[in-house]
Protein backbone atom coordinates (compact mmCIF):
# COMPACT_ATOMS: atom_id res chain seq x y z
CA UNK A 1 0.00 0.00 0.00
CA UNK A 2 1.35 3.62 -0.93
CA UNK A 3 0.53 6.84 0.50
CA UNK A 4 -2.05 7.54 -1.93
CA UNK A 5 -3.94 4.03 -1.49
CA UNK A 6 -3.99 5.48 2.28
CA UNK A 7 -5.73 8.30 1.35
CA UNK A 8 -8.47 6.52 -1.22
CA UNK A 9 -8.90 4.05 1.23
CA UNK A 10 -10.03 6.77 3.79
CA UNK A 11 -12.03 8.77 1.45
CA UNK A 12 -13.86 5.46 0.69
CA UNK A 13 -14.78 4.88 4.18
CA UNK A 14 -16.35 8.66 3.91
CA UNK A 15 -18.28 7.79 0.69
CA UNK A 16 -16.18 10.41 -1.16
CA UNK A 17 -16.07 10.55 -4.97
CA UNK A 18 -13.44 7.85 -6.12
CA UNK A 19 -11.98 10.58 -8.61
CA UNK A 20 -11.51 13.67 -5.97
CA UNK A 21 -8.15 12.26 -4.95
CA UNK A 22 -6.45 12.79 -7.77
CA UNK A 23 -6.88 16.70 -7.06
CA UNK A 24 -3.86 16.19 -4.69
CA UNK A 25 -0.21 17.80 -4.60
CA UNK A 26 2.43 16.54 -2.14
CA UNK A 27 4.88 18.58 -0.36
CA UNK A 28 7.16 16.09 0.76
CA UNK A 29 9.86 16.78 3.66
CA UNK A 30 11.06 14.53 7.04
CA UNK A 31 9.35 15.11 9.65
CA UNK A 32 9.19 14.37 13.41
CA UNK A 33 6.19 11.68 12.83
CA UNK A 34 8.88 9.84 10.79
CA UNK A 35 10.31 8.50 13.96
CA UNK A 36 7.89 6.14 14.84
CA UNK A 37 7.76 2.72 13.94
CA UNK A 38 4.02 2.56 12.88
CA UNK A 39 3.06 4.49 9.94
CA UNK A 40 1.76 7.65 11.78
CA UNK A 41 3.22 9.72 9.27
CA UNK A 42 1.25 8.22 6.67
CA UNK A 43 -1.90 8.44 8.56
CA UNK A 44 -1.33 12.06 9.36
CA UNK A 45 -1.30 12.78 5.86
CA UNK A 46 -3.53 11.01 4.91
CA UNK A 47 -6.38 12.49 7.48
CA UNK A 48 -5.41 16.03 6.17
CA UNK A 49 -5.24 15.18 2.83
CA UNK A 50 -8.93 13.89 3.19
CA UNK A 51 -10.12 17.12 5.58
CA UNK A 52 -8.61 19.30 2.53
CA UNK A 53 -10.48 17.55 -0.02
CA UNK A 54 -14.30 17.34 1.90
CA UNK A 55 -13.25 21.45 2.21
CA UNK A 56 -12.68 21.88 -1.19
CA UNK A 57 -15.59 20.15 -2.20
CA UNK A 58 -17.95 21.86 0.16
CA UNK A 59 -16.32 25.22 -0.97
CA UNK A 60 -17.04 23.73 -4.37
CA UNK A 61 -20.65 23.22 -3.87
CA UNK A 62 -21.58 26.55 -2.35
CA UNK A 63 -20.07 28.52 -4.46
CA UNK A 64 -21.16 26.69 -7.87
CA UNK A 65 -17.43 26.39 -9.02
CA UNK A 66 -14.90 23.75 -10.15
CA UNK A 67 -13.71 22.05 -7.48
CA UNK A 68 -9.84 23.32 -6.43
CA UNK A 69 -6.82 21.73 -5.85
CA UNK A 70 -5.64 20.29 -2.84
CA UNK A 71 -2.30 20.40 -1.33
CA UNK A 72 -0.75 18.37 1.23
CA UNK A 73 2.53 20.17 3.06
CA UNK A 74 4.15 17.62 5.28
CA UNK A 75 6.06 20.31 7.71
CA UNK A 76 2.31 21.80 7.90
CA UNK A 77 1.53 18.42 8.65
CA UNK A 78 4.03 17.81 11.15
CA UNK A 79 3.73 21.21 12.94
CA UNK A 80 -0.50 20.40 13.79
CA UNK A 81 -0.16 17.26 14.98
CA UNK A 82 2.08 18.67 17.67
CA UNK A 83 0.42 21.61 17.84
CA UNK A 84 -0.68 20.88 21.43
CA UNK A 85 3.37 20.63 22.43
CA UNK A 86 4.92 23.58 20.56
CA UNK A 87 2.17 26.06 21.19
CA UNK A 88 3.40 29.22 23.70
CA UNK A 89 2.05 32.33 25.40
CA UNK A 90 5.45 34.72 25.81
CA UNK A 91 7.57 31.59 25.25
CA UNK A 92 6.31 29.56 28.28
CA UNK A 93 6.26 25.79 27.61
CA UNK A 94 2.61 24.26 28.04
CA UNK A 95 2.10 21.66 30.95
CA UNK A 96 1.27 18.25 28.47
CA UNK A 97 1.19 15.39 30.98
CA UNK A 98 0.72 15.90 35.06
CA UNK A 99 3.49 13.61 37.44
CA UNK A 100 0.86 10.60 37.54
CA UNK A 101 0.09 10.64 34.21
CA UNK A 102 2.25 7.86 32.64
CA UNK A 103 3.56 4.46 32.66
CA UNK A 104 3.66 2.49 35.90
CA UNK A 105 5.28 -1.17 36.44
CA UNK A 106 2.58 -3.72 37.66
CA UNK A 107 2.88 -6.90 38.94
CA UNK A 108 2.64 -8.66 35.68
CA UNK A 109 2.97 -6.45 33.35
CA UNK A 110 2.28 -2.16 33.01
CA UNK A 111 -0.58 0.08 33.39
CA UNK A 112 -0.98 3.64 31.97
CA UNK A 113 -2.54 5.96 33.96
CA UNK A 114 -4.60 9.34 33.14
CA UNK A 115 -4.62 12.01 36.01
CA UNK A 116 -4.26 15.59 34.16
CA UNK A 117 -7.70 16.88 35.54
CA UNK A 118 -7.87 16.99 39.23
CA UNK A 119 -10.94 14.98 38.98
CA UNK A 120 -9.30 12.11 37.49
CA UNK A 121 -6.01 12.35 39.85
CA UNK A 122 -8.45 11.98 43.18
CA UNK A 123 -10.17 8.97 41.95
CA UNK A 124 -7.18 7.55 40.62
CA UNK A 125 -5.33 7.53 44.37
CA UNK A 126 -8.89 6.59 45.75
CA UNK A 127 -9.46 3.89 43.69
CA UNK A 128 -5.96 2.73 45.05
CA UNK A 129 -6.61 3.44 48.83
CA UNK A 130 -3.79 6.07 48.50
CA UNK A 131 -4.38 9.84 50.17
CA UNK A 132 -4.59 12.98 48.15
CA UNK A 133 -1.43 14.18 49.00
CA UNK A 134 0.41 11.49 47.18
CA UNK A 135 3.32 11.64 44.84
CA UNK A 136 4.81 9.69 41.99
CA UNK A 137 6.93 7.03 44.31
CA UNK A 138 3.73 6.27 46.46
CA UNK A 139 1.70 5.42 43.15
CA UNK A 140 4.70 3.49 41.43
CA UNK A 141 4.44 1.33 44.95
CA UNK A 142 1.35 0.57 45.25
CA UNK A 143 0.89 -0.74 41.03
CA UNK A 144 4.04 -2.58 41.92
CA UNK A 145 2.13 -5.09 43.92
CA UNK A 146 -1.29 -5.32 41.89
CA UNK A 147 -2.42 -7.02 38.70
CA UNK A 148 -2.57 -4.78 35.67
CA UNK A 149 -5.81 -6.03 34.43
CA UNK A 150 -7.54 -5.75 38.27
CA UNK A 151 -6.14 -2.24 38.62
CA UNK A 152 -7.66 -1.16 35.09
CA UNK A 153 -11.00 -2.56 36.30
CA UNK A 154 -10.45 -0.76 40.22
CA UNK A 155 -10.00 2.39 38.98
CA UNK A 156 -11.83 2.57 36.06
CA UNK A 157 -15.19 1.11 38.66
CA UNK A 158 -13.89 4.52 40.59
CA UNK A 159 -14.45 6.67 37.82
CA UNK A 160 -10.80 6.83 36.93
CA UNK A 161 -8.61 6.35 34.20
CA UNK A 162 -6.18 3.29 33.61
CA UNK A 163 -5.86 0.67 31.44
CA UNK A 164 -3.30 -2.26 31.31
CA UNK A 165 -1.11 -2.50 28.63
CA UNK A 166 -1.91 -5.37 25.81
CA UNK A 167 0.07 -5.83 22.31
CA UNK A 168 -1.85 -5.35 19.40
CA UNK A 169 -2.49 -9.28 19.02
CA UNK A 170 -4.16 -9.41 22.98
CA UNK A 171 -6.26 -6.23 21.89
CA UNK A 172 -7.47 -7.86 18.38
CA UNK A 173 -9.04 -10.82 21.30
CA UNK A 174 -10.12 -8.65 23.28
CA UNK A 175 -14.07 -7.89 22.85
CA UNK A 176 -13.42 -4.23 23.12
CA UNK A 177 -11.19 -4.86 20.43
CA UNK A 178 -13.09 -6.88 18.70
CA UNK A 179 -16.11 -4.05 18.85
CA UNK A 180 -14.13 -1.37 17.63
CA UNK A 181 -12.64 -3.28 14.59
CA UNK A 182 -15.69 -3.92 13.33
CA UNK A 183 -17.19 -0.48 13.92
CA UNK A 184 -16.68 1.56 10.60
CA UNK A 185 -13.95 4.62 10.41
CA UNK A 186 -16.81 7.33 10.27
CA UNK A 187 -20.53 5.99 10.83
CA UNK A 188 -23.50 7.75 9.52
CA UNK A 189 -27.06 7.64 9.01
CA UNK A 190 -29.52 9.72 7.78
CA UNK A 191 -30.93 12.19 10.72
CA UNK A 192 -33.50 15.27 10.60
CA UNK A 193 -34.39 15.60 6.89
CA UNK A 194 -35.98 18.86 5.31
CA UNK A 195 -32.87 20.92 5.54
CA UNK A 196 -32.89 24.40 3.36
CA UNK A 197 -29.36 24.10 1.07
CA UNK A 198 -26.78 26.43 2.18
CA UNK A 199 -26.53 29.83 1.26
CA UNK A 200 -23.50 30.63 -0.47
CA UNK A 201 -20.66 31.35 1.21
CA UNK A 202 -19.93 35.48 0.87
CA UNK A 203 -17.74 37.46 -0.95
CA UNK A 204 -14.94 34.54 -0.42
CA UNK A 205 -16.04 31.72 -1.69
CA UNK A 206 -12.60 29.68 -0.25
CA UNK A 207 -14.23 30.00 3.30
CA UNK A 208 -16.57 26.37 2.43
CA UNK A 209 -18.16 27.07 5.98
CA UNK A 210 -18.87 30.72 6.22
CA UNK A 211 -22.07 31.61 7.62
CA UNK A 212 -22.74 28.23 9.16
CA UNK A 213 -23.06 28.23 13.24
CA UNK A 214 -20.96 25.15 15.58
CA UNK A 215 -22.03 23.79 19.02
CA UNK A 216 -18.53 22.51 20.22
CA UNK A 217 -18.91 20.29 23.14
CA UNK A 218 -15.71 17.95 23.17
CA UNK A 219 -12.64 18.67 25.37
CA UNK A 220 -9.20 18.19 25.03
CA UNK A 221 -7.42 17.33 21.95
CA UNK A 222 -9.90 15.84 19.14
CA UNK A 223 -12.79 16.99 19.43
CA UNK A 224 -11.59 20.56 19.53
CA UNK A 225 -8.94 19.66 17.26
CA UNK A 226 -12.06 19.50 14.05
CA UNK A 227 -13.99 22.34 15.42
CA UNK A 228 -10.80 24.56 15.43
CA UNK A 229 -10.84 23.48 11.69
CA UNK A 230 -14.46 24.35 11.16
CA UNK A 231 -13.32 27.92 12.55
CA UNK A 232 -10.71 27.98 9.88
CA UNK A 233 -13.11 27.33 7.48
CA UNK A 234 -15.22 30.70 8.59
CA UNK A 235 -17.69 28.61 10.61
CA UNK A 236 -18.67 30.42 13.93
CA UNK A 237 -17.98 27.97 16.69
CA UNK A 238 -18.74 28.42 20.49
CA UNK A 239 -17.53 26.04 22.53
CA UNK A 240 -19.83 25.00 25.52
CA UNK A 241 -18.20 23.84 28.90
CA UNK A 242 -19.74 22.89 32.08
CA UNK A 243 -19.07 25.23 34.99
CA UNK A 244 -17.86 22.96 37.59
CA UNK A 245 -14.85 20.88 35.39
CA UNK A 246 -11.99 22.70 35.15
CA UNK A 247 -9.78 22.76 31.57
CA UNK A 248 -6.38 24.01 31.07
CA UNK A 249 -5.81 27.41 29.33
CA UNK A 250 -2.84 25.70 27.46
CA UNK A 251 -5.58 23.48 25.92
CA UNK A 252 -7.80 25.77 25.02
CA UNK A 253 -4.49 28.58 23.34
CA UNK A 254 -3.54 25.32 20.85
CA UNK A 255 -7.39 24.28 19.64
CA UNK A 256 -9.52 27.65 20.55
CA UNK A 257 -7.86 28.98 17.48
CA UNK A 258 -10.76 30.79 15.99
CA UNK A 259 -14.10 29.96 18.49
CA UNK A 260 -15.68 31.85 21.74
CA UNK A 261 -15.64 29.51 24.80
CA UNK A 262 -18.93 29.51 26.95
CA UNK A 263 -19.94 27.84 30.37
CA UNK A 264 -23.39 26.29 30.05
CA UNK A 265 -25.08 23.34 32.76
CA UNK A 266 -26.87 21.33 30.89
CA UNK A 267 -27.78 19.05 33.40
CA UNK A 268 -30.42 22.15 34.62
CA UNK A 269 -33.79 22.77 32.62
CA UNK A 270 -32.58 26.45 32.52
CA UNK A 271 -29.23 24.97 30.48
CA UNK A 272 -31.02 22.99 28.35
CA UNK A 273 -33.55 25.80 27.94
CA UNK A 274 -30.50 28.13 26.90
CA UNK A 275 -28.52 25.46 24.73
CA UNK A 276 -31.93 24.90 22.61
CA UNK A 277 -32.31 28.59 21.67
CA UNK A 278 -28.36 28.36 20.64
CA UNK A 279 -29.79 25.04 18.77
CA UNK A 280 -32.34 26.50 16.55
CA UNK A 281 -29.48 28.24 14.62
CA UNK A 282 -27.15 25.66 14.93
CA UNK A 283 -26.34 24.07 11.66
CA UNK A 284 -23.38 21.29 13.26
CA UNK A 285 -23.33 20.46 16.81
CA UNK A 286 -20.50 18.31 17.92
CA UNK A 287 -20.16 16.30 21.33
CA UNK A 288 -17.52 14.12 22.94
CA UNK A 289 -19.43 13.13 25.75
CA UNK A 290 -19.08 9.24 26.69
CA UNK A 291 -21.93 7.04 24.99
CA UNK A 292 -25.04 7.39 26.38
CA UNK A 293 -24.11 10.42 29.05
CA UNK A 294 -25.91 13.11 26.65
CA UNK A 295 -28.68 11.28 26.11
CA UNK A 296 -29.52 10.79 29.46
CA UNK A 297 -30.49 14.32 30.01
CA UNK A 298 -34.01 15.54 29.01
CA UNK A 299 -34.25 16.48 25.51
CA UNK A 300 -30.89 15.88 24.56
CA UNK A 301 -30.86 12.34 22.50
CA UNK A 302 -29.15 13.15 18.93
CA UNK A 303 -33.38 12.36 17.28
CA UNK A 304 -34.58 14.79 19.92
CA UNK A 305 -32.24 17.56 18.92
CA UNK A 306 -32.70 17.22 15.08
CA UNK A 307 -36.29 17.52 15.65
CA UNK A 308 -36.89 20.81 15.99
CA UNK A 309 -34.04 21.70 13.63
CA UNK A 310 -33.91 19.45 10.41
CA UNK A 311 -30.60 19.60 7.93
CA UNK A 312 -29.41 19.44 11.83
CA UNK A 313 -25.51 17.43 11.20
CA UNK A 314 -24.59 15.80 14.42
CA UNK A 315 -21.26 14.64 15.23
CA UNK A 316 -20.14 12.15 18.41
CA UNK A 317 -16.83 11.20 19.19
CA UNK A 318 -15.58 8.43 21.86
CA UNK A 319 -12.41 7.05 23.06
CA UNK A 320 -13.70 3.36 22.65
CA UNK A 321 -16.35 3.26 20.35
CA UNK A 322 -20.14 3.13 20.48
CA UNK A 323 -20.68 -1.00 20.91
CA UNK A 324 -18.21 -3.18 23.36
CA UNK A 325 -18.09 -3.68 27.05
CA UNK A 326 -16.33 -0.34 27.38
CA UNK A 327 -18.35 1.67 25.20
CA UNK A 328 -19.22 3.69 28.01
CA UNK A 329 -15.53 4.34 29.29
CA UNK A 330 -13.60 7.83 29.36
CA UNK A 331 -10.70 7.58 27.63
CA UNK A 332 -7.82 9.53 25.94
CA UNK A 333 -5.56 8.88 23.34
CA UNK A 334 -2.34 7.59 25.51
CA UNK A 335 -4.79 5.39 27.23
CA UNK A 336 -6.11 4.09 23.82
CA UNK A 337 -2.23 4.39 22.40
CA UNK A 338 -1.42 1.75 25.65
CA UNK A 339 -4.91 -0.34 25.28
CA UNK A 340 -4.55 -1.09 21.75
CA UNK A 341 -0.71 -2.51 21.23
CA UNK A 342 0.17 1.40 19.70
CA UNK A 343 2.53 1.85 22.81
CA UNK A 344 4.16 -1.65 22.85
CA UNK A 345 4.59 -1.20 19.15
CA UNK A 346 6.53 2.10 19.50
CA UNK A 347 9.04 0.84 22.54
CA UNK A 348 12.64 1.58 21.70
CA UNK A 349 14.84 -1.11 21.43
CA UNK A 350 16.03 -2.71 24.90
CA UNK A 351 15.84 -5.07 27.81
CA UNK A 352 12.41 -6.55 28.21
CA UNK A 353 11.65 -4.05 30.86
CA UNK A 354 12.47 -1.23 28.76
CA UNK A 355 9.36 1.24 29.32
CA UNK A 356 6.89 1.19 26.23
CA UNK A 357 6.76 3.91 23.90
CA UNK A 358 4.45 6.17 22.36
CA UNK A 359 3.70 8.10 18.80
CA UNK A 360 5.67 10.92 18.27
CA UNK A 361 2.11 12.94 18.92
CA UNK A 362 -1.16 12.63 19.35
CA UNK A 363 -1.60 11.15 15.96
CA UNK A 364 -5.09 8.99 17.05
CA UNK A 365 -6.37 12.56 18.90
CA UNK A 366 -5.23 14.44 16.01
CA UNK A 367 -5.97 11.74 13.60
CA UNK A 368 -9.50 11.40 14.42
CA UNK A 369 -9.82 14.88 14.81
CA UNK A 370 -9.25 15.05 10.87
CA UNK A 371 -11.31 12.34 10.38
CA UNK A 372 -14.19 13.77 11.91
CA UNK A 373 -13.67 16.86 10.20
CA UNK A 374 -13.79 15.25 6.85
CA UNK A 375 -17.01 13.69 8.19
CA UNK A 376 -18.88 16.77 9.04
CA UNK A 377 -17.45 18.71 5.98
CA UNK A 378 -18.92 15.49 3.47
CA UNK A 379 -22.42 15.76 5.77
CA UNK A 380 -22.54 19.68 4.87
CA UNK A 381 -22.30 18.75 1.14
CA UNK A 382 -24.75 16.19 1.72
CA UNK A 383 -27.18 18.17 3.37
CA UNK A 384 -26.51 21.52 0.76
CA UNK A 385 -27.56 19.10 -2.08
CA UNK A 386 -30.59 16.81 -0.50
CA UNK A 387 -31.65 18.48 2.99
CA UNK A 388 -30.91 15.46 4.35
CA UNK A 389 -29.34 15.76 8.27
CA UNK A 390 -26.48 13.46 9.52
CA UNK A 391 -25.45 11.64 12.71
CA UNK A 392 -21.80 10.65 12.56
CA UNK A 393 -20.04 8.39 15.26
CA UNK A 394 -16.31 8.14 15.07
CA UNK A 395 -14.14 6.62 18.24
CA UNK A 396 -10.02 7.08 18.88
CA UNK A 397 -10.62 3.46 19.16
CA UNK A 398 -11.50 2.98 15.60
CA UNK A 399 -8.48 4.81 14.50
CA UNK A 400 -5.74 2.92 16.55
CA UNK A 401 -7.56 -0.01 14.55
CA UNK A 402 -6.20 2.08 11.04
CA UNK A 403 -2.76 2.49 11.83
CA UNK A 404 -2.12 -0.84 13.53
CA UNK A 405 -3.66 -2.48 10.22
CA UNK A 406 -2.22 -0.02 7.49
CA UNK A 407 0.43 -1.60 5.72
CA UNK A 408 2.20 1.95 4.19
CA UNK A 409 5.89 0.94 4.19
CA UNK A 410 7.52 3.18 7.65
CA UNK A 411 10.42 5.19 5.81
CA UNK A 412 13.80 4.92 7.44
CA UNK A 413 14.24 8.58 9.55
CA UNK A 414 16.81 10.64 7.35
CA UNK A 415 19.86 10.71 8.64
CA UNK A 416 19.59 14.53 8.53
CA UNK A 417 17.55 15.77 10.82
CA UNK A 418 14.14 16.63 9.92
CA UNK A 419 13.28 20.69 9.48
CA UNK A 420 10.95 22.25 12.28
CA UNK A 421 7.36 23.16 11.15
CA UNK A 422 7.44 26.90 10.23
CA UNK A 423 4.99 28.26 13.67
CA UNK A 424 3.44 32.06 13.23
CA UNK A 425 2.70 34.33 15.88
CA UNK A 426 -0.01 36.86 16.67
CA UNK A 427 -0.14 39.15 19.64
CA UNK A 428 -2.95 38.63 21.90
CA UNK A 429 -4.26 40.34 24.99
CA UNK A 430 -2.87 37.97 27.02
CA UNK A 431 0.82 38.21 25.42
CA UNK A 432 2.47 36.90 22.27
CA UNK A 433 1.06 33.89 21.08
CA UNK A 434 3.01 31.11 19.08
CA UNK A 435 0.63 28.32 17.41
CA UNK A 436 0.81 25.89 14.58
CA UNK A 437 -0.81 26.71 11.14
CA UNK A 438 -3.48 24.17 9.99
CA UNK A 439 -2.42 21.99 7.33
CA UNK A 440 -5.92 22.34 5.53
CA UNK A 441 -5.46 23.18 2.09
CA UNK A 442 -6.75 24.09 -1.44
CA UNK A 443 -6.79 26.90 -4.17
CA UNK A 444 -8.82 29.76 -2.99
CA UNK A 445 -9.02 28.50 1.19
CA UNK A 446 -7.92 30.00 4.12
CA UNK A 447 -4.84 30.37 5.30
CA UNK A 448 -5.46 31.59 9.27
CA UNK A 449 -8.28 32.47 11.64
CA UNK A 450 -9.89 34.76 12.26
CA UNK A 451 -9.20 35.09 15.68
CA UNK A 452 -6.64 34.17 18.37
CA UNK A 453 -8.19 32.46 21.34
CA UNK A 454 -9.24 33.84 24.79
CA UNK A 455 -10.01 32.87 28.22
CA UNK A 456 -11.39 29.98 29.03
CA UNK A 457 -15.53 30.37 29.27
CA UNK A 458 -15.32 34.17 29.62
CA UNK A 459 -18.06 34.37 26.19
CA UNK A 460 -21.42 34.51 26.73
CA UNK A 461 -23.71 31.34 25.67
CA UNK A 462 -25.15 32.94 22.70
CA UNK A 463 -23.91 33.34 19.07
CA UNK A 464 -22.47 36.88 17.65
CA UNK A 465 -24.69 39.34 17.22
CA UNK A 466 -27.66 38.53 19.44
CA UNK A 467 -28.38 39.31 23.03
CA UNK A 468 -27.57 36.74 25.85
Amino acid sequence: MTDDDLVRELWAALDGPPDAPERITRDRAPTALDRAALPAAALARATVAVCSLAAAELAAARSGGPVPRVRVRDRAVDGAFRSDRLVRLDGRAPVTFAPLSGFWRAADGWVRTHANYPHHRARLLGALGLPQDAGPSELAAALAGRDAAATEEAVYAAGGLAVALRDRDTWARHPQGVAAAAQPLAGRRPLAPGGAPLPPPGREPGYAAAGLRVLDLTRVLAGPVATRTLALLGAEVLRLDAPWLPESQDALDDTGMGKRSARLDLATADGRAAFGRLLERADVVVTGYRPGALEALEGMAPEELAAGRPGLVMAQLSAWGRTGPWAGRRGFDSLVQAASGVALAERAAGPADTPPGALPAQALDHGTGYLLATAVLRALTRRHRTGEGSLLRLSLARTAHTLLHTDVPVQAPPPVPYVEPVLREAVTGRGRLRYAPSPVEFTGGPRDWSRTPGLWGADAPCWEGTPH
